[in-house]
């Protein structure tokens, strides 16, 4: 019998929600399941509800779903809001100091700081550990594992505390341990290769890394911050530079600084970030300097709901900074094709001297689920720059296919001049009309050659179907899985998910969606972003769209319900 199971841990901010979730998921990884971890949180330092759901299988996953097995409630409120999600058969685990009320008719473990600390002056620590304990309790799985864990994470809080962590997860063990599941994990094997638990921005982290960067920028934003953060808790190690900017201006203009000399630079935002920094963007595109980047979705506009996810940037991005210019759009699906791709956007962001982007959101940036080394792919730094000048030397020269020669200011005879008027092939400022034409068709000569490196799409389900499932970013994992669910159920279905959305690719999609009778579009946006792509670059259009837009990641199972009746 296959395995798949959700446990739900909720209670207010500041409350340990995290401290039960990140060890408890690395416990299961090691002990050989595949996990999936999805935060939820709102947009408070302290108080409000926020809850992490930690699922866990026998077989790889993608998505996150819905429904819960076991509950963990640190407070009244997460009994009161998730109850009635609890499955049949399922568990509640409850902080008995915060929680008073608990529904009849459920099987419920109650625990507290006196019953597993008696004596001690361990606070929040007691039920925390002790949580995580029972969970594992539950599921048959030894706790050794999780007390390595707990022993490792708080090594530098003092011997006392990490004694208070290994006896509650003991006692919290032996009391899961009296009321196990029907359905338990004691029969999973250590896999012979290690897993991983990354997050997406983790993985992009480690992408940029791997790829060469050497300077970061930005103005701390959910949900960019988590990339950035990912950043600078490496930085020393990767001898990165790391620079919080007053605003979202000074960052990309310090990007761009550091890139024009020769840096591999990176910067990011969010939600109304990335609106100040449009100008910019086009300082980067007539300069012809080199730049990725990170653009983390959350719904707008304005504010708008700034810890949740969202797909509604696609058109922004695509469009943003006056005139016609030249740029990359990317949008990872899983943690190991973010690794790749931001490898990718740095070589593109080199060899063809432009602006490239990255989308993501909070769900696919905080998300972590299980990789195994080998899924992360080979990365290759490509530079396409040469160290010193010659002289004459023409910054921007006119060439075949758009791409002038780039050299670092300061090194060789030859002089590098940059303007963000319009200028000649040397760099000088022109009012030259005829070379203004000249310059412009330059630069989006690029676009040939761009379009040629895209394309990347991925693919599952039965080859031929007439019911084709396409996304892009994000949506991969849920889409995936309900594809997968309605070829097990007789519908023979397709999923097409695209990664690189700009320059469109637009041959390779229209092969791929050519064999679908009927094309469905799904997107975490209101208005269809891709779909409007789809019908400008190869005349293709949706015949229905699923589309979500309250601030909540797609589920395979809200996928299937706005299928009904159309499918």
């Amino acid at each position: 019998m296959a395995i798949d199971l959700n446990i739900l841990i909720g209670g207010a901010a500041g409350q340990g929600v995290h401290a039960i979730s990140l060890p408890l998921a690395k416990a299961l990884v090691r002990h050989g399941c595949q996990v999936l971890v999805r935060q939820d949180y709102q947009s408070r330092i302290r108080g409000g509800h926020l809850f992490n759901v930690i699922r866990v299988a026998d077989s790889p996953l993608l998505s996150s779903r819905e429904g819960v097995d076991l509950l963990v409630a640190l407070n009244q409120e997460t009994v009161t809001l998730h109850q009635g999600e609890l499955a049949k058969g399922g568990i509640l685990i409850y902080d008995a100091t915060h929680v008073k009320e608990v529904p009849s008719g459920v099987r419920a473990l109650a625990l507290s700081h006196d019953a597993l600390l008696p004596g001690t002056q361990a606070g929040e620590i007691a039920v925390n550990a002790g949580a995580s304990g029972a969970i594992l309790g539950l599921l048959q799985v030894p706790v050794a594992g999780l007390v390595k864990l707990l022993a490792d994470t708080f090594a530098d809080k003092g011997a006392e505390v990490v004694e208070w962590n290994r006896q509650a997860a003991s006692r919290g063990h032996e009391l899961g341990g009296a009321e196990p599941l029907a359905v338990n994990l004691a029969g999973i094997a250590a896999p012979p290769e290690p897993g991983l638990l990354i997050s997406g921005h983790e993985a992009l982290a480690l992408g940029a890394l791997t790829a060469g960067l050497k300077f970061i920028c930005g103005y701390p934003m959910t949900p960019w911050t988590s990339l950035f953060n990912a950043v600078s808790q490496r930085a020393a190690e990767w001898q990165v530079v790391v620079e919080q900017a007053e605003d979202e201006i000074a960052a990309i203009n310090m990007a761009i600084g550091a890139s024009y000399a020769g840096a591999r630079a990176l910067t990011g935002t969010s939600g109304g970030g990335f609106c100040l920094m449009t100008e910019a963007l086009g300082l980067a595109a007539m300069t012809e300097t080199p730049l990725v980047i990170v653009v983390s979705m959350r719904p707008g506009p304005s504010t708008g709901l700034p810890t949740r996810t969202d797909q509604g940037d696609l058109q922004f991005v695509l469009h943003a900074g006056q005139g016609d210019f030249p740029r990359a759009v990317l949008a990872p699906g899983t943690p190991a094709q973010g690794y790749g791709l931001m490898a990718k956007a740095f070589n593109l962001a080199d060899r063809y001297q432009l602006p490239v982007f990255l989308l993501t959101d909070q769900y696919f940036g905080d998300s972590q689920l299980t990789h195994t080394a080998k899924e992360f792919p080979e990365v290759a730094v490509e530079r396409a720059l040469s160290l010193e000048t010659t002289t004459p030397y023409e910054r921007y020269a006119l060439t075949p296919d758009g791409i002038s020669p780039r050299r670092l200011p300061g090194l060789g005879p030859g002089l590098v001049v940059a303007d963000s008027d319009e200028h000649t092939p040397d760099g000088h400022l022109t009012e030259d009309l005829t070379v203004r034409v000249q310059m412009q068709e330059k630069r989006l000569r690029k676009l040939k050659g761009l379009v040629q490196e895209l394309g990347g799409l991925t693919t599952a389900g039965a080859e031929g179907a007439p019911l084709t499932l396409a996304c892009w970013g994000s949506s991969l994992g849920p889409v995936h899985e309900a594809v997968t669910r309605l070829n097990r159920e007789g519908t023979p279905a397709r999923m097409v998910h695209l990664s690189e959305l700009w320059p469109f690719p637009r041959e390779v999609v229209a092969g791929a969606l050519a064999p679908a009778r009927k094309l469905v579009l799904v997107e975490g946006n209101a208005t269809g972003q891709l779909n409007r792509l789809l019908r400008q670059e190869t005349g293709l259009q949706a015949d229905h769209l699923v589309l979500r837009y309250d601030g909540l990641p797609f589920t395979p199972e809200y996928i299937l319900g706005e299928l009904k009746g159309s499918v």
